[in-house]
């Protein structure tokens, strides 16, 4: 028979519990001490380790969703799944279909790591890519019209819509109880921004344990959810190029846009340094999560959200040929973000506190 021990505060196994179903697996992640050379002395931060669920930060979600779906009668015993993914959500729903009992067809695009759509086979899931972007809302409004014809083809088939489903953030009110559950209390949390899930989410339970906190979201360089112009951007797991109606704009009291050079730097210094690393948002959230550490009056306590591991990018931020052909590797970082006060395109890693929903009103930063 096997024991599992259950963390009383969250009604969860804890890590090193013998568990029967890789859901137990889920959760509990720890939370590891980053200083050097990001930070020194006793000017840190905290990085939670979401890589370490099976499939990374959004098994949360996925899980969360659709039970919620299966609770309210919306997703039929047996029914297929159908959703838009660039992978670690695609991962989330393989996993929740495991668990379920449901077939599910992920689609995403070409930039999609060969290791990434391997393993999401692997793991049951039918993988379609679209060909090419859509002309205005490119690869994720491409994927997006896919699903639509998708489910017009197989009735009684359910999306998630991880981008739009108010059920995504309730999927990650855990990881802020963890948070206070492991370190006491917290003052600023960074979050990587992406469908906006998990950092309204997190932050949501956390505030209510920590009224104080502050939310510090990571934006890619190119990403229009902070009301940038859209643009190539190399960076996934972080940036849009649609408006995820998830991002909680009211919570953020502080925004970076980060540039796919200095992810590189800091996921190959957090390697080297601390044994621990992951893809682009995990290094363009330690960017940030470094700087207000090194900004921040001592003894700040600062949790940062890493969101997944570095299996999948060997072929990208880990890999020279790559990062050297991409202008990646041997750029300088610069010591601090440049300040945006007026509405302009940014190029170089830069913040606000400026912060309104492009959606709601005209240009992208007012006061």
């Amino acid at each position: 028979m096997s024991i599992v021990h259950i963390n009383p505060a969250l009604n969860r196994p804890l890590p090193g519990s013998s568990c029967r179903s890789p859901v137990e697996l889920v959760g509990n992640t720890p939370v590891l001490w980053v200083s050097e050379p990001f930070a020194s002395g006793e000017r840190g931060f905290w990085a939670k380790l979401e890589g370490n669920n099976p499939g990374g930060i959004k098994d949360r979600a996925a899980l969360h969703v659709v039970a919620e779906a299966r609770r309210r009668g919306e997703l039929a015993p047996d029914a297929p799944i159908i959703e838009s993914t660039s992978g670690t959500f695609g991962l989330g729903l393989a996993l929740a279909g495991t668990q379920f009992g449901h077939p599910v067809t992920v689609v995403t695009d070409p930039g999609l790591e060969p290791m990434m759509r391997s393993m999401l086979a692997a793991y049951g899931a039918t993988v379609i890519v679209v060909p090419e972007p859509h002309p205005i809302g490119g690869w994720q409004q491409a994927r997006r019209d896919t699903v639509t014809e998708l489910l017009a083809r197989h009735p009684g088939s359910w999306c998630p819509d991880q981008y739009h489903n108010p059920d995504i953030a309730g999927g990650y009110a855990d990881l802020g109880a963890e948070l206070v559950a492991q370190l006491g209390t917290v003052d600023i949390l960074v979050c990587a921004v992406g469908t906006g899930g998990h950092s309204a989410g997190a932050f949501a339970e956390l505030n209510r344990r920590c009224p104080t906190a502050r939310l510090v979201g990571v934006d890619s360089v190119g990403s229009t959810i902070f009301g940038q112009p859209a643009a190539t951007r190399l960076m996934r797991g972080l940036g849009s190029s649609i408006h995820p109606r998830n991002v909680d704009y009211p919570a953020f009291s502080e925004v970076h846009w980060v540039t796919p050079d200095l992810a590189v730097t800091a996921c190959r210094r957090l390697a080297r340094h601390r044994y621990t690393t992951g893809g682009w948002s995990v290094g363009a959230v330690c960017v940030v999560a470094g700087w207000l550490a090194r900004t921040s009056p001592i003894g700040t306590r600062i949790a940062a959200v890493f969101c997944d591991g570095p299996a999948r990018y060997a072929d990208t931020v880990f890999n020279d040929d790559y990062c050297y052909t991409n202008n990646l590797i041997g750029q300088s970082m610069p010591d601090e973000p440049e300040y945006v006060t007026e509405p302009h395109e940014v190029t170089r890693w830069s913040r606000t506190t400026r912060i309104t929903d492009p959606m709601s009103v005209e240009g992208s930063l007012t006061a």
